[in-house]
């Protein structure tokens, strides 16, 4: 519709009526590239707007000219969003491109305080809390820490950040680095026979580094315009909750879209002694002495990946395993971890057994504690160690927030929430991470379906989350890269007869000369015979796993086949190319050792 002009009007008061009436308004000429990009930019975000063309009304120089005696600005465009003057061109570029342009065009719903209230401050939750301020949204984000049994605490971020992927990756390089140290005299490098290591020069170290990313995720909050509170929040009623901080205030928040992202903490055993004397994961990290003597309780990929380290900077190590290891994960791989880690690493494993009491016998830092355990077969063992790390399993944070008060429901069995498309049975209650019920617990994952959840909420997304095609990597001595179906899950899924299985031992070329075990490496590719051959599963047990895994992860994303594989050229000398040549089929039964380079 064309512009409504009263030619006897004074400027000043034609420019304050289309300033007030429109939430857009533009004031244009026809033929200006500039004020067509700014026009473009409102339309790739649906976003009416109002234009007067100056160059086509017999007053447009007077209306220029009391715009640049109200602005200081001299040419066309010129932007006013909700009767604010915002700029030209380069100013609507620059507040499109931070995000600014889409908070100022959606304001927050009167109703609520916020748009959306974020609960818990890990690496799903401030992803999706960022995305959604960028989308113009009102945000608010609430994170605590409840303290270990020991007192162990850290900042925002979560696990993740703190007590999990980021310092494990560090204590898991320590540990390479002792083993390279060693290795380097065959290299040439006149290395000391006897090197110390310091705990406590590694984890300050460490720490300090941690110190830096919590700062840096405040500081991003801030400039993304997300409110944070280091307060516990539950709900009090469907759109209302209640947030108590570490002095106890209360304080009360509503919002239209709420996002659970409470992650999970460590488990301990129903055994005597397990939380006074034992500690887990979250106390590790930050731990202010040397572990010394250590036990690990569980076969998880955290029980196996801490005792790899601990053992690579020299200490006594020891595992003591229920049942299988590094349950979900291909068992075919999951025992050439615990071979490799038992026979060349000298970690000691306890299978099968469940510890049945911790005793403390000497107070102290380390002080030294008593375990009991019993086998399957009745025997009980008991020995002493400095330590004590239960690694058993997680349980979800979701108790004690007011999940039951707001309506949402969670699985009885494990704590999780059961949602579709990260939706729980509320509609405005969302989920994402580690507490979803039948998903990956992985922090990639985390981010990017809270990113993408943000996208469909505020910004006419529609992408989901790929929950079964997500590279991951287990950080043992010998790391573990997989994408897919393990071996088992897919026999038990397609059939074995519709499978084939590729796999073949290998030796990295850089091993050859310190004369470490040769063929313990290991390479398989899961096929479907009924899709030409489609890759359903990788698997890859060798050094630097995850930058191989990393780089095979689009590929089996976009569906490539065992001929894909085979029609790409590896780079040579490097672990990652045998995927290149895999030709030995399991169902063959021919030798997979490898000869030669």
């Amino acid at each position: 519709m064309a512009p409504v002009i009263n030619h006897g009007e004074n400027v000043k008061l034609l420019i304050e009526r289309h300033v007030k009436d429109n939430q857009v308004m533009l004031f244009s000429k026809s033929y200006c590239g500039f004020c067509r990009q700014v026009k473009k930019i409102f339309q790739s975000l649906d976003t009416p707007y109002f234009s007067l063309e100056l160059d086509e009304l017999g007053n447009g120089s007077d209306i220029q000219a009391e715009l640049t005696a109200q602005t200081g600005r001299t040419t066309v465009p010129q932007v006013f969003i909700n009767g604010v003057y915002l700029g030209g061109c380069d100013d609507t570029h620059a507040a499109y491109s931070s995000g600014k342009l889409a908070q100022l065009l959606r304001p927050t719903d009167e109703q609520y305080e916020y748009d959306l209230i974020v609960i818990g401050g890990g690496s799903g939750g401030l992803a999706a809390s960022k995305e959604a301020a960028k989308l113009g949204k009102k945000v608010a984000v609430f994170d605590f820490v409840t303290p270990t049994p020991k007192g162990t605490t850290w900042g925002l971020g979560g696990t993740c950040v703190n007590v999990g992927c980021i310092p494990k990756k560090l204590m898991h390089r320590a540990a390479i680095l002792g083993e390279s140290l060693e290795e380097a005299k065959k290299f040439g490098w006149d290395v000391p026979d006897y090197i110390q290591h310091s705990w406590n020069k590694m984890t300050e170290e460490i720490q300090s580094y941690i110190g830096s990313l919590n700062w840096g995720y405040r500081v991003a909050l801030r400039e993304k315009q997300v409110k944070y509170f280091n307060a516990r929040a539950e709900f009090v009623e469907e759109h209302k909750i209640k947030a108590i901080d570490k002095r106890k205030k209360e304080s009360f928040h509503t919002a239209k879209h709420f996002i659970i992202a409470t992650g999970e903490r460590p488990r301990y055993p129903n055994c005597p002694g397990a939380k006074e004397y034992g500690i887990t994961s979250d106390d590790l990290f930050s731990l202010p002495h040397c572990p010394g003597k250590t036990l690990l309780i569980g076969a998880s990929y955290v029980s196996l990946e801490c005792a790899g380290f601990l053992k690579g900077i020299g200490l006594d190590v020891t595992v003591m395993v229920r049942s299988i290891l590094l349950r979900g994960f291909d068992q075919n791989i999951a025992e050439r971890i615990g071979s490799h880690m038992s026979e060349h690493c000298g970690i000691k494993f306890i299978r099968p057994c469940v510890p049945t009491k911790v005793e403390e016998i000497e107070p102290g830092q380390p002080g030294k504690l008593r375990v009991t355990g019993k086998m399957v077969d009745s025997e009980e063992i008991v020995e002493d160690y400095d330590t004590v790390i239960f690694a058993i399993g997680r349980d979800a944070c979701t108790s004690g927030i007011g999940l039951d008060v707001a309506g949402v429901q969670v699985n009885t069995k494990n704590g999780k929430i059961p949602t579709v498309t990260e939706q729980t049975n509320i509609p405005h209650i969302y989920a994402i991470g580690d507490i979803l019920d039948g998903k990956l617990e992985l922090t990639p994952v985390a981010i990017e379906a809270g990113i993408l959840l943000a996208r469909r909420l505020y910004g006419n997304g529609e992408l989901q989350c790929d929950y079964l095609n997500v590279p991951t990597t287990v950080f043992t001595p010998l790391e573990y890269g997989c994408i897919g179906y393990p071996e088992e899950q897919a026999i038990q899924k397609y059939g074995d007869e519709n499978i084939e299985v590729y796999h073949t031992n290998f030796l990295p070329l850089e091993w050859t000369l310190p004369k470490k075990s040769e063929n313990v490496c290991y390479a398989k590719l899961i096929c479907l015979k009924t899709e030409n051959e489609r890759v359903i599963g990788f698997h890859y047990l060798g050094p630097n796993a995850g930058e191989v895994t990393q780089g095979f992860a689009v590929g089996i994303k976009k569906g490539a086949t065992k001929a894909d594989f085979d029609a790409t050229i590896g780079i040579h000398p490097t672990c990652a190319e045998v995927f290149t040549t895999l030709s030995v089929t399991r169902r063959s039964g021919k030798s997979i050792k490898q000869k030669g380079c």
